[in-house]
This record gives C-alpha cells, sequence and structure tokens, in this order.
C-alpha cells in the first residue's frame, strides 16, 4: 500500500475526531454558561406593540419586558400600547397596571413663516439639528421652532406633518405619545401633556417684552395677566421663567384666552370651546 493511501484515511480520521472534542467543549460550554429565560419575558413582549420606539424609556419592546419581569420597571409604562397593554402586561406579571395617563404631543410654537422674523436664509441640510449649528439658526425667535421637520421625521406612526406655514402639525388621532418627537427637537417646543389637558401655551421663549415682539407676534410677553386674581380667580396659573405654567387641570382658563394680548394660548379639542379670538397673522418687523 502506497504512503500516500495511507494518509488520507488518517487526516480523516484526524479531522472526526477534533470535531467530535469541539463537540464535546461546545456541549459542556452551553450546559455550564445557559442562562435561563424567564418563559414570561416572550409572553410579556407578544403583548407589547412592537413599536421598538423607547417612549418606555427603553431601547426596543424586548428590553422593556426584561426589565418589567425582573421587577425594574412598571407594567403601564407602555404609551402607544396604552391602558389595554398596562393591563395584559400587568396580568402575566401578578401585578396591578396602576394608573395610566394616556398623552399626546403638543407643539408649543405659533411662530411660522408668517408670524415669525427671519434673520437669515439658511442652505445646508434640511435638518434642524444641523440648522441650529449654524450661528444657532436662521430664526429671529431663538426658542422658537426652525421649521426642517426633524419632529415629523422622528415619528414612527405618521402622527405629524409639516404645514405650508413651516410648523409642525399633529394629528392626536394618530399620536401615540411615543415622545420621539420630543427627544428630536433641539429647541425643546414639542412637548407631551395629558390627553384631558383643555389649554396649553405655545410659547416656549424666555425673553422680555420688547425682544419677543421684535422676532414674533404671537410670543408669550410675559405680561404676568393670567396669573391675575381677576382674570384667573383659581389661582391655578403659576408664573416661572418667565412664563406661565399652566396645570394640566385649568378650568377657568376663558378669561386668559381674553386677555392674552399674544393669543399664545392654545385650546384643544376635548369638548371645551376653542381660541375666543384671532392671533395676529404678520410677523412683527
Amino acid at each position: 500500500m502506497l504512503a500516500s493511501e495511507l494518509v488520507l484515511p488518517s487526516a480523516v480520521i484526524s479531522l472526526g475526531l477534533l470535531g467530535l472534542g469541539f463537540g464535546l467543549l461546545l456541549a459542556l460550554a452551553s450546559r455550564v454558561f445557559h442562562v435561563e429565560i424567564d418563559p414570561r419575558i416572550p409572553e410579556v413582549e407578544e403583548a407589547l406593540p412592537g413599536a421598538q420606539c423607547g417612549a418606555c424609556g427603553y431601547p426596543g419592546c424586548s428590553a422593556y419586558a426584561e426589565a418589567a419581569v425582573r421587577g425594574e420597571a412598571p407594567p403601564n409604562l407602555c404609551m402607544p400600547g396604552g391602558p389595554g397593554v398596562a393591563s395584559a402586561v400587568a396580568g402575566i406579571l401578578g401585578l396591578e397596571a396602576g394608573e395610566f395617563t394616556p398623552k399626546v404631543a403638543v407643539v408649543r410654537c405659533r411662530g411660522g413663516r408668517r408670524e415669525a422674523v427671519q434673520r437669515a436664509e439658511y442652505h445646508g441640510i434640511p435638518d434642524c439639528n444641523a440648522a441650529e449649528l449654524v450661528a444657532g439658526g436662521p430664526k429671529g425667535c431663538v426658542y422658537g421652532c426652525l421649521g426642517f421637520g426633524t419632529c415629523v421625521a422622528a415619528c414612527p406612526f405618521d402622527a405629524m406633518a409639516m404645514s405650508d406655514n413651516g410648523l409642525p402639525v399633529v394629528f392626536e388621532d394618530k399620536c401615540t405619545g411615543c415622545g420621539n418627537c420630543v427627544g428630536a427637537c433641539p429647541r425643546g417646543i414639542m412637548e407631551l401633556i395629558p390627553r384631558s389637558q383643555p389649554v396649553y401655551l405655545a410659547c416656549v421663549s424666555k425673553d422680555k417684552t420688547k425682544d419677543v415682539k421684535a422676532v414674533c407676534a404671537v410670543g408669550c410677553t410675559g405680561c404676568k395677566s393670567c396669573t391675575r386674581p381677576k382674570v384667573t380667580p383659581s389661582g391655578a396659573v403659576k408664573w416661572g421663567e418667565n412664563l406661565p405654567l399652566v396645570p394640566p387641570d385649568w378650568e377657568d382658563f376663558e378669561g386668559a384666552l381674553e386677555k392674552c394680548p399674544a393669543k399664545a394660548f392654545m385650546v384643544r379639542d376635548v369638548g371645551l370651546p376653542r381660541l375666543s379670538a384671532e392671533a395676529p397673522a404678520e410677523a412683527a418687523s
């Protein structure tokens, strides 16, 4: 028999023994390092809507499911899922769902192209974060919406669009309150409020009256009219950082709507009256 004829079977046998050895090592390792998965984790993940939006504060539904099963997160953090999902998750975990407050995104700026001054023309990437890096953006108001739709692009539910006035519009029937738009906005004009909240202030500018009027026709001027007892008898509106602090359960707001010189308050459609007057149409100059 030739030597070459002896080498081939020996090589095959050697490879076979090596494969068997590695297989035994992998089998042993799988037993030693095996991590027992709580069967409730896939159940909780199945109950979640799978939006992967991160509104719960965790990077995806799987991470939230693990945290909930480990007792590190309550069962009512899934905003897109609402109270139904909260109850389902709580049922799997044998817990009480707890109070769930449905929220909706609102745009706290009314200074679009017609109402606000532009101090420059921006020619670059159509993104608010990019525009903000170029000398603070082209808008005269350093607090106002930049109008490039970064918040709209961040919405995973098609619940937002840009208006022809250069401002984002929220479709409340589609909004799940996930908060992605809030995190995407470099100016902080997007905010989540309870769906039951009837009124909010559509301005975040902290500037003084003169400075506000110079750049926007609908910005809060800091006049404090809304905080006066004759205007808001309940005293519900407080003052902070040169802006009124609007409570979610504000009821006696009619006087403030009438007295606000800029008409900066927005009334939501929750079975309550709309704005009592039209806001100024043209920007200051």
